[in-house]
């Protein structure tokens, strides 16, 4: 009987032990924390590792789609009329991006790259050939005669050549030539003046089987924060195009990898030199692609919100106080001098003026926001879809009669979406890691359960225990009699 007792009660010990160190456990955060540790010392840029082999050559397909707005009523908008445009497309690419000429600096704490990025037509995810014909605002001529405008002789020799050339400011190029180049007649004609000046245009030229630039990222190897930050763009750690040295910043990675262990509340800062400039995503909130958990980010209206709106744009404000709008962005001061303005796809997030400006218009969320969804512990992308529109800024210039009575209005030529989700394999390796933390961090959690098992055992032993046993024992003589 005694050793009967013991047992129970050795029972009830241990059931209290598994609940404390359970409840402890829990309340510390121990495992979630042990999770993060591994994770933090395993996602590193260096040779041999997984994050090295993703960040250097994605794995997930990448495409590129181009989206033209086609001119109808060029006639009209001349004689004053709003501009009526007609989407098509999409144009669509596969994107190869690796990381080459890749050298580690510092100690393994930093790595330098170039990040080659080719891209190949795919006809059976387009809406037509390369070859298809697109009516739209003649960029080259409008730059040419923005630049000239204040010049009376050269805009007079300009427009006369324009004129014989039956140069206007429409144009009719195809897909391809817009995109990749196309020979342009008028700067071939300025070349006699300038001879260093490129006489071949395309919106994407000079991009394809090309990079952006030199690169030096940080490694994560000090800090999993600084896991593919970018600390030199270009040999410079800063940027010059803007008024403001807060502008002018690089900040965060090039988006195509994050740190591990995001937080809900934190901003993903991204530098994109297609809009020469950094900008950032904020949580909006819970995803789940392909059976894994991930963090929506995306970026907020203030990022290309007017300076009245959010001051610490008025440095991206060029010249210095000339604000366009809210949801615009004038990058001519990094192309070149083309009155190149970007946005989002139908001016999502901008002034309604722009919106109404020209017809065609129609902005919407899901298809035209940019938006990032992330696995919080590893930082690997699971979605991403970048969009931007390429618009130019187009005006009556009276010194030249190509421009006619055009009402001032941002024109917008193209819309670009740039888009990856998970491959399967990847997917597959990231379902197990979901798998390995659900169980280690639910560890306490089993304990607690098993505590909880152990106590009702003990009580319904302890209930037997106490159950008098006298009874039968006072019945044995009446039966043997």
């Amino acid at each position: 009987m005694p050793l009967k007792s013991c047992c129970i009660y050795s029972i009830g010990v241990v059931s209290m032990l598994l609940l404390i160190a359970g409840i402890a456990l829990v309340l510390s955060n121990v495992f979630p924390q042990l999770v993060q540790s591994v994770v933090k010392t395993e996602v590193v840029l260096k040779n041999g590792s997984e994050a090295f082999k993703a960040w250097e050559n994605p794995p997930a397909p990448i495409y590129m789609q181009f989206y033209f707005f086609n001119l109808t009523n060029p006639l009209e908008v001349l004689d004053g009329e709003r501009p009526a445009v007609l989407e098509i497309g999409p144009y669509t690419y596969r994107e190869y991006r690796p990381m080459e000429e890749i050298n580690f600096l510092e100690n393994g704490t930093k790595v330098a790259s170039i990040n080659t990025k080719t891209y190949i037509f795919e006809p059976n995810m387009s809406r037509g050939p390369e070859s298809d014909l697109i009516r739209t605002v003649n960029i080259p001529a409008m730059t040419v005669m923005e630049k000239f405008k204040d010049s009376i002789i050269m805009a007079n020799l300009i427009s006369s050549y324009m004129r014989s050339s039956d140069e206007g400011l429409f144009t009719t190029r195809t897909v391809g030539e817009l995109l990749w180049g196309y020979e342009d007649e008028l700067l071939k004609a300025l070349r006699t003046l300038k001879p260093d000046l490129d006489d071949v245009f395309g919106l994407f030229y000079k991009s394809n089987a090309s990079n952006d630039g030199d690169y030096v990222f940080f490694t994560g190897k000090q800090n999993y924060k600084d896991f593919a930050r970018v600390d030199t763009w270009n040999g410079e750690s800063s940027l010059n195009w803007w008024t403001t040295d807060e502008c002018n910043m690089i900040n965060g990675t090039n988006g195509a990898s994050f740190h591990p262990v995001i937080k809900k509340n934190e901003a993903l800062y991204m530098f994109s030199s297609d809009l020469c400039r950094s900008i950032y995503a904020l949580y909006e909130g819970d995803v789940t692609v392909k059976g894994i958990p991930g963090y929506r980010f995306v970026p907020p209206s203030e990022v290309f919100a007017n300076d009245t709106v959010n001051p610490a744009n008025a440095g991206f404000c060029v010249p210095a106080g000339n604000c366009l709008g809210s949801g615009i962005l004038n990058v001519s001061v990094c192309k070149q001098g083309a009155p190149i303005i970007m946005s989002s796809p139908h001016f999502y997030q901008a002034d309604e003026k722009f919106v109404k400006d020209v017809f065609g218009m129609n902005p919407k969320k899901e298809h035209h926001e940019t938006v990032i969804d992330i696995n919080p512990l590893t930082g690997i992308i699971l979605h991403a879809a970048k969009r931007l529109q390429v618009n130019v800024y187009v005006e009556k210039i009276p010194s030249f009669s190509q421009t006619g009575n055009v009402r001032t209005v941002v024109f917008p030529v193209v819309y670009l979406n740039e888009s990856a989700v998970i491959d399967d394999t990847s997917a597959i390796t990231l379902q197990a890691v979901a798998v390995v933390k659900n169980v280690v961090e639910n560890i306490p959690f089993m304990l607690i359960g098993l505590g909880i098992l152990l106590g009702g055992i003990f009580m319904v032993l302890m209930c037997r225990l106490k159950v008098p046993e006298g009874t039968a024992d006072e019945r044995q003589p009446l039966l043997s009699s």
